[in-house]
């Protein structure tokens, strides 16, 4: 008999938790305890989150690296300019060209003028090279929305700056940035517990640090569905961290069961949604406008008066055409929150010897008004001025009269919408102001206006690419599964007359006009690969469980043991694909299709029962 060849299994194995405690320090205790260099970790026991061991310390991290990869200091240094003072966990590798992004991205430049506290988020390229996802962020995001999925080659920075006039100091200011560097987007999260952790750092400095890193090792991990407890500094934050599967604008948090916790939690409502009509209300009328760039991935510049309002009109532009609940739609765009003439794609994004890229871009120094000359589109904040009683709603104007350092606040672009603007809506949302309706409300009510405007959008598309996988029925044991049928344009777009977003929007305008546009944007393109893998894995999840029904000890009965063997490794191979996909498949499917690869083997000669069985 020919000898056969094994197939080498590959398995994988999660380290399993501890169960996860809620734990609350008093807060004077927590002073106390944190302010003493070497003080004990009282939820741990450990001294020093410094190990001789890399492997040990690196297990011994493993919770707080679900949540961040680091926490740096940023100071100004009179001979060397920004510089990191600290890091934690101290054996984070970061590189220097990462290390030299932090420090330019965690200031503001020269022009903000910010003095006090400032906060904002920026978000950097990853050095080639890094690792790949580890297990439990593919698990995480296959649960988790598109929108907040872990980021796969990019950083984002959350800051809280501080400079404060201090004649100790040879340049008579105090600089220093606090900085969580993450790769998820929980941008009013990691914000509101640098509110927390930042104040006390600044007075107390490294000890502090130290054991604020200690506390969020004792997180438990983020998990789409669930509303966790999460203790630092004596205050415990409660967080529900969205599913895939949540309704769209679903009632708000609910707190939770607090038995165990010495101190009542503080409910965060969201852990990334920011205020749009706050970073939207003086361009209210040109909303459609917005959303049509962004859904377009149309390359736009953000000119800011700080970096706070940089980063939150960048970060709220890029999620208004992703709030669907059906397949949402994800930014396939890059986006700066916060840019600077020292950032390592200052010159990628600058060049003016090609086209624009697909990007959005939030600075705030006036250099860059010149440099951005020849862009399609770009927005000019200022300080929000008043007409009455409502906010002064800023004009479109010419690209051509973008020339001054001293350019006037407008939307620069030659851009023409191809849906009307929603005259009801603009009224509802400048009638609020009017009432002093309260800004959560007004926000609220935006993003509902969002959700169905893009929803609208995208059902036709989500109907039509329904069509084109196939029937249940055509999916049988004995074959590999059927392919799902290209998309086709002209096609899709000869269903729109009876089935477009017509149907479920009120805007008129030339909605053709606006999917055709789409289809040559990066958006469509990672819109339809995902959908794509979505029903390929589906279409592997029915092949498999139509095996599972199907008779195959019946079918190898006048079979040879070479045909048997075969059926054996290829079975094996598809187990050993459905589960490193994490594929989704019924109840108990698994377990049958193991004892099926079993009874087959079972029926074979005793020599190559070993055989198959060893491996």
């Amino acid at each position: 008999m020919p000898q056969t060849s094994p197939l080498i299994q590959q398995h994988f194995s999660v380290t399993s938790c501890p169960p996860e405690v809620s734990l609350t320090v008093p807060q004077d205790r927590w002073r106390s305890w944190s302010s003493e260099p070497g003080a004990m970790n009282p939820f741990d026991g450990s001294g020093s989150p410094r190990h001789d061991e890399v492997g040990d310390s690196r297990c011994r991290w493993a919770r707080f690296s679900s949540w961040l990869e680091c926490v740096c200091v940023v100071t100004f240094d009179l001979e060397l300019g920004q510089a990191i003072e600290l890091v934690y966990p101290q054996d984070v590798k970061l590189t220097e060209k990462e290390k030299t992004s932090i420090c330019y991205l965690s200031f503001p430049d020269s022009y903000s003028g910010c003095l006090g506290d400032t906060h904002f988020s920026f978000r950097l390229r990853q050095s080639v090279g890094r690792r790949a996802l580890r297990f439990r962020d593919n698990v995480y995001n296959r649960d988790a929305p598109v929108t907040l999925q872990t980021e796969v080659s990019h950083f984002f920075g959350y800051v809280y700056f501080r400079q404060v006039k201090d004649i100790s100091v040879k340049r008579g200011y105090f600089q220093k940035s606090l900085v969580l560097v993450s790769r998820l987007p929980y941008t009013h999260l990691f914000h509101s517990l640098l509110q927390i952790i930042a104040p006390e750092f600044f007075e107390k400095l490294e000890p502090c640090l130290e054991a604020v890193c200690n506390e969020i090792d004792q997180w438990p991990s983020p998990v789409p569905g669930l509303t966790l407890n999460l203790p630092v500094m004596g205050v415990v934050l409660q967080v529900r961290i969205p599913s895939k599967t949540d309704k769209p604008g679903g009632s708000p948090v609910k707190q939770s069961a607090t038995e165990n916790l010495v101190l009542a939690p503080t409910l965060l409502p969201t852990i990334h949604e920011l205020d749009l009509f706050k970073c939207f209300q003086s361009v209210l009328i040109h909303l459609q406008m917005l959303w049509e760039l962004m859904l377009l991935g149309e390359p736009v510049v953000v000119m800011a008066p700080s970096p706070t309002v940089s980063s939150e009109t960048v970060l709220a532009l890029v999620s208004i055409c992703v709030l669907s609940s059906i397949s949402p739609l994800k930014f396939c765009c890059d986006f700066r929150p916060y840019f600077t003439i020292h950032d390592s794609e200052f010159r990628e994004y600058t060049t003016r010897t090609q086209a624009p890229a697909n990007v959005v871009l939030g600075v705030t120094n006036p250099f860059f008004i010149k440099t951005f000359q020849s862009w399609p589109h770009v927005v000019r904040l200022g300080e929000v001025k008043m007409a009455g009683d409502l906010p002064k709603q800023m004009k479109v104007k010419k690209l051509s009269k973008l020339k001054a350092l001293d350019t006037k606040p407008g939307i620069y672009t030659a851009y023409k919408t191809f849906l009307h603007k929603d005259k009801i809506l603009i009224k509802r949302l400048l009638k609020g102001i009017q009432r002093k309706r309260p800004s959560e409300v007004q926000s609220a009510i935006l993003r509902r206006h969002l959700l169905e405007l893009t929803q609208s959008f995208i059902i036709p598309l989500e109907r039509y690419m329904a069509s084109l996988m196939p029937l249940q029925r055509s999916v049988t044991p004995w074959k590999t599964p059927p392919q799902i049928r290209p998309f086709c344009q002209d096609e899709f777009m000869s269903t729109l007359d009876h089935t477009g977003p017509q149907l479920t929007s009120v805007l008129k305008g030339d909605w053709i006009g606006l999917y055709r546009k789409f289809f040559r944007s990066p958006n469509f393109d990672g819109w339809y690969r995902h959908r794509h893998k979505e029903m390929t894995q589906k279409l592997e999840s029915l092949h498999l469980e139509v095996i599972c029904d199907a008779d195959l000890l019946g079918w190898t009965k006048d079979k040879s043991e070479v045909e048997i063997v075969d059926l054996i490794l290829k079975l094996r191979e598809k187990l050993v694909k459905v589960r490193r996909l994490q594929l989704q498949v019924k109840d108990g499917v698994l377990d049958r299709f193991d004892a099926f690869i079993n009874s087959i083997i079972r029926s074979l000669p005793e020599d190559l029962q070993t055989v198959l069985s060893a491996h």
